[in-house]
């Protein structure tokens, strides 16, 4: 979220009791400044290159919303925090269908409690290899001029507040046959007695022609095969991935070694129509935590 602060004007600096009004201000129209987009993923095809997103308005006011196109993908660490880098300019990336995809209408104002349509069509150019490509639709709302009521007195502060939001969906192109295939490369497993979990690390590659995404259902057993507990990620794996499956559980009670039963999958995301899901191989593995392992 962005908050663009125009025209702040001081009268006195010791205005304390004017700001604290205009910082609940803030916290008060936060809510009220985004859109409702839908469908999170927008997809494209050889035999469909037009779709449609739904743009709605669920606040009293007007939003003027803004759309564009973006290119990022997941990255991780080697702790399997992960990120995602936005850039709409200097993309050379093959995967990339960021210059071939239009919007329309680029800009629009959505009503009241109502709802808009955009449609995304793809001019792809010829002799693309077959595969999946990507990009960012980001969708940039705006409240509009927010002012606080007037302050009696003398020591006060004016401003005006203009609020916007971005929320940034991904938009795929599909031509040909399309592979869905992972491959883990390495798994590391340690007990975290800082935060007081179980944490399983996959380092995971990429070796088909589409985004593979899906699920990590996991398993934490103890010494004696009791279920300690289950826990379930989300996984969309672009290319080179670590993610890290976290049980956030106390092992008191429990007796080591413990280990983790693992499962990959791209069955089970509840998230994404079935029709968008790409089937994908599926893998599952036992990794082994001594409770020596301690971090």
């Amino acid at each position: 979220m962005i908050i663009d602060r125009n025209t702040t004007r001081l009268k006195r600096a010791c205005a304390t009791g004017a700001l604290s009004m205009v910082i609940v201000l803030v916290l008060a129209f936060w809510s009220l400044a985004g859109v409702l987009v839908a469908p999170t993923t927008a997809i494209m095809t050889e035999g469909k290159r037009t779709t449609r997103l739904t743009i709605k308005n669920p606040s009293p006011d007007p939003k003027e919303v803004e759309v564009r196109f973006a290119f990022g993908l997941p990255e991780s660490d080697s702790l399997g925090n992960v990120d995602i880098d936005l850039r709409d300019s200097a993309v050379t990336d093959p995967r990339s269908c960021m210059g071939w995809l239009k919007a329309f209408p680029r800009k629009i104002v959505v009503p009241p409690n109502g709802s808009q349509v955009i449609r995304l069509v793809a001019n792809p150019p010829e002799n693309l290899p077959d595969g999946e490509y990507w990009s960012r639709l980001i969708v940039r709302s705006s409240e509009g001029t927010v002012s606080p009521p007037p302050v009696a007195s003398e020591e006060a502060i004016t401003t005006r507040l203009n609020m916007i939001m971005e929320t940034a969906i991904v938009a795929k192109y599909r031509k040909g046959e399309s592979v869905a295939r992972l491959a883990l490369r390495d798994t590391t497993a340690w007990i975290d007695t800082t935060f007081d979990r179980v944490s399983v690390l996959l380092d995971m590659e990429n070796q088909g022609n589409v985004s593979y995404v899906g699920v990590i259902n996991g398993r934490l057993l103890d010494a004696h095969n009791n279920e300690i507990m289950t826990q379930k990620l989300d996984i969309a794996v672009y290319r080179d991935l670590k993610r890290r499956l976290d049980f956030p559980v106390s092992l008191e009670g429990f007796d080591g070694p413990y280990r983790a039963d693992i499962e990959v999958t791209t069955r089970g995301r509840t998230d994404i129509p079935p029709e968008d899901v790409i089937p994908g191989n599926e893998f599952s593995f036992t990794t082994v935590i001594p409770e020596d392992r301690r971090r």
